[in-house]
């Protein structure tokens, strides 16, 4: 061990954790939305969602934009330096570095794909973050955690994080529209084109799926911020991946449901694909025919399939020999509006790796890309302009060498102009074969709209 990495262990060494009544965490974080580096990680509580995280006053900052992107996942675990130790019945995370990987980032480790930058977003853009709430939603307490070089200084620091609830209130969501406008960017019949282009490369040979999405874009009206959408989101189809991050001049506010990549302190790795989607019924019987189509359905397993197969391609790159599994294969899932397929794929980290190589060989994610993913992603590019944070991963990576991290599906991108905030969403489907470019326009709107009616659909512009 290095100079620089036993000044990293021991300014880190100390964990200090406090506990407190529960308080509502979407209430918590509003009050610093505003505050550049503000980070919120949103469990729906869920059982594999137990806890959500506050995360404000970074330490240090990591931003890498388009020119030299291929150091950025090796700067970020520089940042972090070798694991520690953390407080033993602590949350999974107990401090290190949290932010946004944007889809764009994976250009770096998939130069061949030629695809253009978004200009607006990093490729990478994180915090260091040597305290944070953690809110368990189990047990219904709140931990506040410090870090520091020494017991007094790890104390300090967790009472700091303790006092940001004192200006917590009760969740008040905004009334009436968020958007003056809820547009489609792009038209329907230009999507069900694309779908059948897709569906002519697969038959040439080219591919063997796609992920290929929609935008829909618009302004927020004059008073509105990107957090009101968080609340609305978080009040009406909570999601066990929701994250808002407030960068300078951007905001991301995401309410996914798919878990990318999960490393735990021991090595254990794990990735939750979804493919395969229903949109929820209009009563219980309905709603259990369309779920009981989707878990019987030979199209939806196969497009499943596929990216569970690429996934465990993408792991064993870095996993030990042999210890790549799939113990679950297409679980039926069901959220707010829609019902999903998830499989599950495990493996250990071969020594010497970590949970940044992990990332660098699996990003972008598969389940938004496609298989072969170099080519899908070249296919993509074709027909889509750069995602930016769409289909790129919101994450946290712990001081003990723990990680986790969502796909940023369901997730809406704001920018901050001298007009006020404009905004992308976008929403995809995995074309195979046998897709039909109607199904697959309707499945997007399926999955948008939860958060177009976030924003006001009832008086916005119908879907052509």
């Amino acid at each position: 061990m290095g100079l620089a990495a036993d000044i990293a262990v021991q300014r880190w060494s100390a964990v200090a954790v406090l506990e407190t009544a529960w308080r509502d965490p979407a209430a918590a974080a509003a009050v610093f939305a505003g505050e550049p580096y503000a980070l919120l990680l949103l469990s729906d509580g869920s059982a594999g969602g137990r806890w959500s995280y506050l995360l404000r006053q970074p330490e240090r900052v990591l931003t890498v934009g388009g020119g030299a992107p291929a150091v950025a996942l090796a700067e970020a675990a520089a940042l972090l330096g070798p694991p520690m130790r953390t407080h033993q019945g602590g949350p999974p995370f107990q401090g290190g570095l949290a932010g946004l990987a944007s889809y764009e980032l994976g250009l770096a480790y998939e130069p061949a794909v030629g695809a253009r930058r978004d200009p607006d977003w990093p490729d990478l853009a994180a915090g260091l973050y040597p305290a944070l709430l953690a809110f368990d939603h189990i047990e219904r307490r709140v931990l506040a955690l410090g870090r520091g070089s020494n017991p007094d200084q790890a104390k300090a620091g967790a009472e700091a994080a303790l006092d940001w609830l004192a200006a917590a209130a009760p969740p008040t969501p905004a009334a009436g529209d968020l958007a003056e406008a809820f547009e489609p960017l792009g038209s329907a019949p230009a999507y069900r084109d694309a779908v059948a282009d897709v569906v002519a490369r697969i038959a040439a040979g080219e591919i063997f799926q796609a992920n290929v999405a929609r935008a829909w874009g618009g302004r927020l009206r004059a008073g509105r911020a990107p957090y009101d959408l968080m609340s609305r989101l978080a009040a009406d189809s909570p999601a066990p991946f929701a994250a808002y991050l407030r960068l300078p001049g951007l905001a991301v506010v995401s309410n996914s449901p798919e878990r990318f990549l999960k490393v735990g302190a021991d090595g254990r790795v794990e990735t939750r694909p979804i493919k395969g989607t229903r949109p929820r019924g209009a009563g219980p019987v309905q709603d259990a025919a369309l779920a009981a189509e989707l878990a019987a359905s030979a199209k939806d397993r196969a497009e499943n399939l596929m990216i569970v197969d690429l996934m465990r391609n993408d792991l064993a790159r870095v996993c030990t020999p042999g210890s790549v599994e799939v113990p679950d294969l297409w679980r039926l899932e069901s959220f707010a509006n829609v019902h999903h397929l998830v499989s599950t794929v495990t493996g250990r980290l071969a020594p010497g790796t970590g949970a940044f190589d992990l990332m660098a060989a699996a990003f972008p994610p598969g389940s938004v890309t496609g298989a072969p993913k170099v080519q899908a992603m070249r296919v993509i590019a074709a027909h889509e302009p750069p995602r930016g944070p769409y289909c790129g991963s919101i994450f946290w990576a712990g001081f003990d060498g723990a990680f986790d991290s969502s796909v940023l599906i369901r997730t809406a991108a704001f920018v901050g102009t001298a007009d006020g905030w404009r905004f992308e969403a976008r929403a995809g489907a995995g074309i195979v074969a046998d897709s039909d470019p109607a199904m697959e326009c309707d499945e997007t709107e399926a999955k948008i709209a939860a958060i177009q009616r976030a924003f006001g659909a009832r008086t916005l512009r119908a879907l052509p």
